[in-house]
Order: C-alpha cells, then structure tokens, then sequence
C-alpha cells in the first residue's frame, strides 16, 4: 500500500480476523467521526458482518489492518447489531458516489497516524471521477480531504457528536472533569453521541449519583451496550444505586453470564472485600507455562494493576474457581524461561475473606506492598481481586473527583485559567 494509504474499497472487502489470524467475518463500510478544529477526520471502526450480524468493531480493537485483514488484539467479537450514531459518517454509505459538482466521489484513501501517546487511522485523500459522453472511461482526480470539507464538515450531527470526538484524546479522568462542567442537558446529548467503550470510561470516572444522571433517557439496548464495556466493579456500584425496578429490568437483558456475575457482586455488604472486587482477572492453572502467561498480560485489555499478576488456581479457572494455589507477579515471569510450568514459580502472598471491611483492605494492600489482593471464600476457591486503585477510589475523602482540576487542554481548545 504505496505511501501507507489504503483505500476504502479494498477496506470494504478485507475479512475480519481473530487475534489467531482466522476469518471470522467481513469488513462493509468505514466509520468516521470528526475530529479537532484543523485535523483529519478519524476513523472510529467498522462496520462487519460476523454470524450473519452486521457489527460494530472499533478500530481500537484491531491490532493490524492490512492487505491480509483486519486483525483483532484480542478474541473477544461484541456481536450486538450494530446501530449507527448521531455525528458518525459511513464512507460506503454517506460517502462514496456523492456529487460533488459534476464529479463523483469514487474512493476514500485512509492512513494511519499517531501523537505518541497512541495510534489511529485518519482520512487523508478523497478520489473524484468526470465522466464525459466523449469519453469513454472517466477521469480521477486525487484531493486531500480538506479540498473537499462539504463530505466531512465539522461537528456533523450536532455540536455535542464533535465534542465527543475533541474528548476521545484525553484521559477519562480529564473528561469527568471537563462533563462535570457542562449543564446536565448537555451531559446527556454528549452521552448519546459518545461510543459505547468511550461513554463506558466515562462512567468509571464519576460518582454514582452523577452515572445515573448521564445515563438517563439511555434506550435499553443501548444501556446495556455501555454498562457491559464497564468493568464488573465499577458496574456492581452502579447497579447498587439504581432503583430495585430498573436494575431487575438491566440485569434480566444482560447477557446471563454476565449477569450471574453481577448478582454475585451485588449479594455483598457495601464496604466490605466483596464490594470491592472484580472476578475479572488473570488466572491460569499450575501446568499452564510462563510463556502463556505473558502472552496473557501482553493483552492491551488488561488493567495494569490487573496484569501484574497472574492468580494460579486449581480447575475451574473462573471464579469461583477451583483451590486457590498462589501467585506469580510479572516480574517473576521476566526472569524465568518460558518453558517452566506456573506450579514451579508460585509466591505465596495473603488472601482475604469476602467479609473483611474496606479499611483492613488498604491496610492489608499496603502493608505487602500489592498492586492486588485475591479475595477466597471459606473454601479456598479465588472469588476475584481487589487492585489498589480501587481501595483509593473508596479511601480518599468524599468529592476528591470534583475538586480535580482538568490539566489538559479544555475541549473548547482555550488554554486553561
């Protein structure tokens, strides 16, 4: 792909593949949302066909895009249908064959880019064709996308659709400080023009109370879309807050797993481990081999403090799983080779009861020096963890959130005061 462009028409028919490298579907159409003031449009996924369902898969998720397909990073496919949203531009839909004058839009050339902190792919050039009774072939010619601002006018779909995208760069944490800012009504036109992910870590970084106010008017279908991009934990706070009507009506349409998942969750006493933790962690049995592990943490899903540590348990390997035999931290796996089996290199580190309250949590966390703690039942099966940036989030004084301070760029573009 000369110049590191691909063009949509080659795009729109590359297969789908897991993170092994085998067909799972499709690619049909490009997603594209509008960026800052002055840059290119950005990519924001694809639209696939996978299990007979047209999906959605964001380009975040891709670990390659290339001549051989489009590679996930990792082996999990959302497959609800997908269901365009106010702001976004399809380029086989909105794009491809429009007039533009007495010409034709007749491909869309995307390229990859980056700032250092990540890397994404951008519209970079927009081929037009003339077609002439005198001729019998058309003529092309290739545009830079900023020769052509009626295809992707900025803040398409509204203002709040553009804002999303101008938030998408910064930190969820610097997001919450900057919605906290905005007048409710607008708090949700911006949760409706956020994707499911994006709004997802949004919600992670608000307190509860304020969750519940975003996510009002939500529809149903895509409610549940959102809370399961959530982390169980975060999830679990937030169901707990719900009127008892509106949290039966989520969990009865959430997938069964995971809804089993979170009445569990939800069946312990606020402040103590249970509440705390997450089932969603790493575990592996004694004969898996260092080599699978890391390949395991090499995932980009992964919480850091999550993927510090691989939990080795005995069969079954989710909670509740099987005995509970010890753990084996990343930097142990560093150093021993690839081969050596887990049940050669486990550390035997404290584990606590589902019972134990809030503050002997910290105490026990700091006291080790862990990034996380598994929490066992009486039996010794691994119910979840418990990772310190959690027992911070519920240690730090009430309204510690609000009082942060957005360090980076406002989404207005204006410097801050």
């Amino acid at each position: 792909m000369a110049g590191d462009l691909i063009y949509a028409f080659r795009v729109m028919r590359l297969p789908l593949l897991d993170a092994g490298g085998n067909p799972i579907g499709r690619l049909e159409d490009i997603v594209v949302i509008p960026a800052r003031v002055g840059a290119a449009p950005r990519v924001l996924g694809f639209v696939a066909t996978s299990q007979r369902r047209r999906i959605f898969v964001n380009s975040a998720r891709l670990g390659s895009l290339d001549g051989d397909g489009a590679r996930l990073r990792s082996w999990d496919v959302d497959l609800n249908p997908f269901k365009p949203r106010p702001g976004e531009i399809l380029i086989g839909r909105d794009v491809i064959d429009r007039r533009i004058g007495d010409e034709t839009v007749s491909d869309v050339a995307i390229r990859p880019a980056g700032d250092g902190r990540g890397t994404w792919w951008e519209i970079a050039k927009v081929r037009l064709a003339r077609r002439s009774a005198l001729r019998r072939r058309p003529s092309y010619r290739l545009l830079d996308y900023e020769q052509v601002p009626e295809l992707f006018p900025d803040g398409i779909g509204g203002e709040m659709a553009a804002e999303a995208a101008r938030l998408r760069d910064m930190h969820p944490s610097d997001v919450a400080a900057a919605v906290r800012a905005l007048p409710l009504t607008s708090r949700k036109q911006l949760a409706a023009a956020m994707d499911d992910e994006r709004l997802a870590d949004l919600l992670e970084e608000l307190p509860e109370a304020e969750q519940l106010r975003m996510i009002e008017g939500l529809d149903l279908d895509r409610l549940i879309s959102v809370l399961e991009e959530m982390e169980y934990d975060d999830l679990a706070d937030l169901l707990a807050e719900m009127p008892g009507e509106q949290r039966t009506r989520i969990l009865d349409a959430m997938d069964d797993e995971d809804a089993d998942v979170m009445r569990r969750l939800l069946a312990y006493d606020e402040g103590t481990a249970g509440s705390l933790m997450t089932p969603e962690i790493i575990i592996l049995g004694p004969t898996a081999t260092v080599a699978e592990a890391l390949a395991e943490i090499r995932d980009p899903e992964w919480l850091v403090s999550i993927a510090a540590q691989v939990f080795v348990v005995q069969p079954p390997y989710k909670p509740p799983t099987g005995t509970y035999l010890g753990v084996v931290h990343f930097q142990r796996l560093l150093r021993e080779p690839p081969s050596m089996e887990l049940g050669r290199c486990l550390e035997q580190e404290p584990v606590i009861a589902p019972d134990l309250s809030e503050r002997e949590v910290a105490e026990r966390l700091a006291s080790y020096n862990m990034l996380a703690v598994g929490v066992c039942d009486e039996a010794g099966r691994l119910l979840g963890a418990i990772t310190v940036d959690d027992v911070l989030d519920r240690t730090l004084p009430t309204g510690w959130r609000q009082r942060r301070r957005v360090q980076a760029t406002p989404p207005t573009g204006r410097p801050s005061p």
